[in-house]
């Protein structure tokens, strides 16, 4: 073989080879995982048990105040509350697991980035925003933004939540 096309074909393998691994992410992303939430480390993060192990889930498109377990910086105002909630909705609960089609499969920090629905299928992802325990994290975009943003306005609204505590 004549080295340029040595070079070709190995060019092709490699675009071959990251089309597939491309592929199979999304579609991980896109296939439903049931899992038990076996610990909440704040409002809109959890540690979830799936067949493969232990592994920590970013809940897509909400965000809620930080607890800031690093102890440089103060506790967020509404953050013990966000937490508790997720504690109370999901922990050591059964849950199903949906990630975003066409988005990364896992955050900078490597936590999967999905969306949590209870068994009797509320999301809670959605539920976080609608209760006021958070808001709609709009960084990035994803399906159910619009959505998301109408459950802010309507807690906000109806003073739910952070949004008629007061401090």
């Amino acid at each position: 073989m004549r080295p340029l096309a040595r070079v070709s074909a190995v060019a092709l393998f490699v675009v071959l080879c990251a089309s597939v691994v491309a592929l199979v992410a999304d579609r991980r992303a896109e296939a439903d995982e049931q899992a038990t939430v076996v610990r909440v480390i704040d409002g809109d993060t959890v540690e979830v048990f799936l067949p493969h192990g232990l592994d920590k889930v970013r809940l897509i498109g909400v965000d809620t105040p930080e607890l800031n377990r690093n102890k440089r910086k103060p506790v967020e105002y509404f953050a013990k509350e966000a937490t508790e909630f997720t504690r109370r909705t999901v922990l050591g609960k059964p849950v199903r697991l949906a990630g975003e089609a066409g988005q990364p499969d896992r955050d900078r920090y490597n936590r999967l980035l999905r969306y949590v629905f209870l068994e009797n299928g509320t999301c809670l992802n959605a539920d976080i925003i609608r209760q006021g325990y958070g808001h709609a994290y709009v960084k990035y975009p994803f399906a159910r933004m619009e959505e998301f943003r109408v459950y802010e306005r309507e807690a906000r609204a109806a003073g739910r939540g952070l949004w008629g505590a007061t401090r």
